[in-house]
């Protein structure tokens, strides 16, 4: 698999998670009458996911290089382990104390975690052929 294609693969999940996540903030937000812009932002949410997905395509772009292909699922079940102790800071942050209903804040961030590697894994075939899984 060439590099350019992995780029394009991982820009294009950060995006759409990135979007999911923003779709998700503006849905939760509205639900439950709160507001933590001040500590989630759109532009957060997108530059981390995308910064997440490019990461994960660089596993990826590793793997083709040392001709480790069949190594994917190891390195899947990598992405999700560190996708599961990402969400530990983020349950344990300490709002700022102007911030109504801090209790609701997890619930808010713990499912975007989860966006950024189901939707790198579900575009996974939209980008790779079976071929290139040796």
């Amino acid at each position: 698999m060439k590099a350019k294609q992995l780029l394009i693969y991982g820009i294009v999940a950060g995006l759409l998670s990135g979007l999911a996540g923003v779709i998700y903030q503006y849905i939760y937000q509205d639900m439950f009458f709160v507001d933590y812009s001040p500590v989630v932002n759109a532009g957060a949410i997108i530059g981390s996911s995308l910064i997440g997905t490019v990461l994960m395509s660089l596993g990826y772009f590793i793997l083709f290089k040392v001709k480790k292909e069949k190594w994917i699922g190891i390195v899947n079940l990598v992405y999700m382990f560190l996708t599961f102790a990402s969400i530990l800071p983020a349950m344990a942050v300490t709002l700022p104390l102007d911030i109504e209903f801090p209790e609701l804040f997890p619930g808010l961030v713990v499912p975007m975690h989860f966006f950024v590697p189901m939707i790198f894994f579900g575009l996974g075939p939209f980008f790779m052929k079976q071929s290139d899984i040796k």
